[in-house]
């Protein structure tokens, strides 16, 4: 094999390191593979990170078996190595899982771990660029006059339950969407509850004692409709072009469990502007919710899902008085409706691309002519899914992402796939984009 990519690890201290022979390996759902696909050059704002606790597993050139890496040394120091991936800015979503197996550790932090390697010319992730809108570049965000910005809209809103929480989302966890309030441009995101009716595996804002630490704080108390409309409405007249704001976040519960004060938010947006759209990201579990929303005039609305087929999207939502029943209810009812309507795509390499599950996608995104698929590489530790995933779902063998991605927009002609929320003025004529 010419120029094989090289396994990575890592030591003790956090320092990545080369294997002198063994190859690295991917993982894909329960199995170990070889190097396959197509593997790009780790992007210039990505990064390569340790997995605690997780042992690399590598292909020996020489025999073509896999190689559990349980020690190595080096300058003289023997020590039990980490695996290694690679993390992804926006725009990019993976098609294949670091090759590790479990040693002694703690679940691992809420990231999208990917495969990588070192090739000829530097580190590899196995990665598709998605999206090279360049709006959402990372040199884009957290610049240096942003703390500024922070503060000059704080005092132009002082008492808001709203910017108290997306100063935290903007300056400690660095969210775009958040920033984008500040910095008065793009998607802007409005938080706007406290509670949630789904336990998601993964949640980011809520974990049990025993699960990894959440990786973001939801606030204390919801903010009124009157405080979600001053900011929304300030957003929606002053930032320029693709104007959108967003609500439900990362950082919060699901927004539909306040849909009554979030209505009459947009009722007060509209009554004073006509500017941009108004989008909610949400679980879509709350039908008679997200019918009062768009009679208030949503335009807008990305369903979060892992699948499309009950057993797995329950197995990993587990929702609290509703089904993936109402889901489909709301995703009908938005097409209805004539609201654009993406969906934001859980995606875990191995599992949302078995042949059941593609072909469960392959149906919703026709049925309903779904405008757009947002994926999203999911942020959970790969074994923590694979519990879940396993003997639930539609079955099959995994076709690869890639192959997932390209069967979706040949379903529904015209499907966009990509990372980032369409403007209004980007949903009139999109074009059917090329394979990926």
């Amino acid at each position: 094999m010419t120029h094989a990519p090289k396994l990575l690890f890592a030591d003790p201290k956090g320092r990545v390191m080369e294997h002198p022979y063994l190859i690295a390996t991917l993982r894909s759902g329960e199995e170990l593979v070889p190097p396959q696909d197509k593997p790009i050059a780790l992007p210039a704002a990505g990064r390569l990170v340790h997995l605690p606790g997780r042992l690399p597993v590598g292909l020996n050139p020489d025999s073509g078996e896999l190689e559990l890496v349980r020690e190595m040394k080096v300058g003289g120091k023997t020590f039990v190595p980490n695996a290694v991936g690679a993390l992804l800015p926006p725009g990019y979503t993976r098609t294949f899982l670091p090759g590790e197996v479990k040693g002694s550790g703690p679940i691992l932090p809420q990231w999208a771990y990917t495969a990588a390697a070192w090739g000829e010319k530097g580190p590899l992730a196995w990665a598709i660029h998605t999206d090279r809108r360049s709006h959402w570049e990372p040199e884009s965000y957290s610049t240096p006059e942003l703390k500024g910005l922070v503060t000059a809209h704080m005092e132009r809103f002082p008492d808001s339950r709203v910017l108290k929480q997306l100063k935290t989302c903007a300056l400690l966890y660095r969210c775009f969407t958040s920033q984008n309030i500040f910095y008065a441009r793009d998607e802007g995101a409005i938080p706007a509850s406290v509670m949630c009716n789904a336990r998601c595996v993964g949640c980011i804002s809520d974990q049990p004692e025993d699960g990894p630490p959440a990786s973001h704080e939801r606030m204390d108390d919801g903010p009124s409709a009157e405080e979600m409309a001053a900011i929304g409405l300030y957003h929606l007249e002053h930032a320029p072009g693709r104007t959108m704001v967003s609500f439900g976040q990362g950082c919060e519960g699901e927004p539909l469990t306040r849909w009554k004060f979030i209505a009459e938010s947009i009722r007060m947006m509209r009554a004073k502007t006509d500017k941009g759209s108004i989008n909610i990201n949400t679980n879509a579990s709350l039908t008679h919710g997200l019918k009062a929303l768009l009679d208030a005039g949503l335009d807008a609305v990305r369903v979060s899902l892992n699948s499309a087929s009950k057993g797995l999207y329950e197995a990993y939502y587990k929702p609290v008085k509703y089904g993936w029943e109402d889901v489909e209810a709301s995703i009908a009812l938005a097409r209805e409706r004539g609201a654009y309507l993406a969906l934001n795509l859980l995606l875990f390499p191995g599992v949302t691309d078995r042949e059941g599950e593609v072909q469960a996608l392959e149906n919703l995104v026709r049925k309903y002519r779904v405008d757009q698929v947002q994926t999203r590489s999911l942020c959970i530790d790969p074994l923590q899914y694979l519990e879940v995933a396993r003997g639930v779902g539609a079955g099959g063998e995994p076709v690869g992402i890639r192959t997932l991605l390209n069967r979706l927009k040949a379903a529904r002609p015209g499907l966009i796939i990509g990372n980032f929320a369409r403007g209004l003025d980007e949903r009139e004529n999109a074009a059917s984009a090329p394979e990926v």
